[in-house]
């Protein structure tokens, strides 16, 4: 089904010079992934409001968070259209003695309800059993259901729609056994839980289906009448699967052996983007973790380097808003850039990480977005990143508030990165 895409005037807004290669006079034949092909651009200001004063002061941020906030939702992700009347949770399984006897298992049954209409979901979770105390959690997104996280044969599988897959035995768009543990290696689950860590996570189709004509789908339904669509400053796919993490984060306030105060929101590639909006949407996350999430999420959108606003918006409409796609050939006309949305986390501890193969991803623009993110960190007395040239492979930056690593390989969510996941939580969370 199609939006409707809404063009508007742009109020003039300052902009801040940023070094880059002279742009290049060759027609693009496809994708950028030179960077001596990366056009020449200006970032908006981040510490200076559209009048162009100075902000100096956590007071002065505090009222800028606010409006840069309100530009990424009428601009880029849209704005929830309204608050669920209630969430409610059911235990449906639990087993203290899960992985060997190393762990508890939940499973969770999470439904939201609005005006009479519900809509369920799958929640699992794995809890270390060798604590009395509330433990810190990291909280994230899958890609093809709960059981793919893990090979545990009591995981739930998912029944909702999932993409199909052939190496996974996924036709018709429904998972079988075959799918069981195939993602295993993204999660690291027994590692996490060695570290004194819970781990929950929710399979992203349970919330949205990650199709073109998903508005009448998922959560969608509960907010809007039949037929009816988001309007051009309303919620897409990303923000919607963003809400579904801070409705899980309601319920883990309420489990005495979880820390809510220390969770920590993470998530690879579109769960990334999903991650990183989360945690601007909703400061009660302790730390946010994007990885390898390129445009539209860590990545600048004026490199232009990989993929674009323009390729991202053509092949996945229903991930943003209707406003965003009116700045595909015109992205400098955006009055925001991705280094404002990492800025959003401050002055909560956050990590980006890239990986060398992944330029797709744009990893010198992930890591240029962390890095002018800092100057917020510092109106706060906090370091945000501590190194300002990029790093070389496998050398992680992870002394500041600001946290980032380029690994060497493909674009995946890896143990080494968990690895770097869990001793920067080590720093901010224990």
């Amino acid at each position: 089904m199609l939006r409707f895409l809404y063009f508007f005037a742009f109020m003039p807004f300052l902009l801040l010079s940023c070094a880059a290669p002279e742009a290049s006079t060759e027609e693009p034949s496809g994708p950028n992934t030179e960077e001596s092909k990366v056009p020449a651009y200006e970032l908006p200001p981040l510490l200076q409001t559209p009048a162009g004063t100075s902000i100096e002061t956590e007071e002065d941020w505090a009222a800028s968070r606010k409006r840069i906030l309100q530009l990424f939702r009428d601009e880029v992700y849209g704005h929830v259209p309204g608050t669920a009347d209630s969430v409610s949770l059911e235990t449906s399984e639990e087993d203290a003695t899960a992985l060997g006897g190393t762990a508890i298992r939940k499973q969770w049954k999470l439904t939201v309800w609005k005006q009479g209409n519900q809509h369920s979901m799958d929640v699992l979770l794995y809890l270390p059993n060798s604590s009395s105390d509330p433990v810190p959690l990291f909280l994230g997104m899958n890609f093809y259901g709960n059981h793919t996280v893990h090979e545990d044969p009591a995981i739930w599988m998912t029944g909702s729609w999932v993409r199909n897959n052939e190496e996974f035995g996924i036709e018709e768009n429904k998972a079988t056994e075959a799918s069981r543990g195939v993602h295993a290696s993204r999660w690291a689950i027994e590692q996490i839980i060695q570290r004194g860590y819970g781990v929950a996570t929710i399979y992203y189709g349970d919330v949205v289906p990650d199709v073109a004509d998903c508005f009448g789908q998922g959560i969608f339904p509960l907010f809007y009448r039949e037929g009816q669509q988001p309007t051009a400053t309303e919620w897409g796919a990303i923000a919607a699967w963003a809400w579904s993490l801070s409705r899980i984060l309601d319920v883990l306030e309420d489990d005495p052996a979880i820390d809510s105060d220390r969770v920590a929101v993470l998530g690879h590639s579109r769960l990334g983007k999903t991650a990183l909006w989360a945690g601007a949407e909703d400061s009660r996350f302790a730390m946010v973790i994007s990885n390898n999430s390129g445009c539209g999420g860590a990545a600048l959108s004026r490199r232009e380097f990989g993929e674009t606003v323009k390729a991202i918006n053509d092949r996945f409409p229903h991930w943003f808003n209707d406003r965003f796609p009116a700045y595909n050939d015109r992205v400098g006309d955006l009055p925001l850039d991705q280094h404002m949305l990492i800025s959003l986390m401050a002055p909560r501890p956050v990590y980006v990480a890239s990986a060398s193969e992944d330029l797709w991803a744009d990893p010198k623009g992930e890591f240029l977005s962390a890095s002018l993110a800092s100057p917020v960190y510092a109106l706060f007395g906090k370091e945000g990143l501590s190194q300002s040239d990029m790093p070389s492979p496998d050398q992680p930056i992870n002394s500041g508030h600001i946290g980032y690593h380029l690994r060497t390989g493909k674009h995946d969510l890896t143990a080494y990165d968990w690895q770097q996941y869990m001793d920067f939580a080590d720093q901010w969370m224990r």
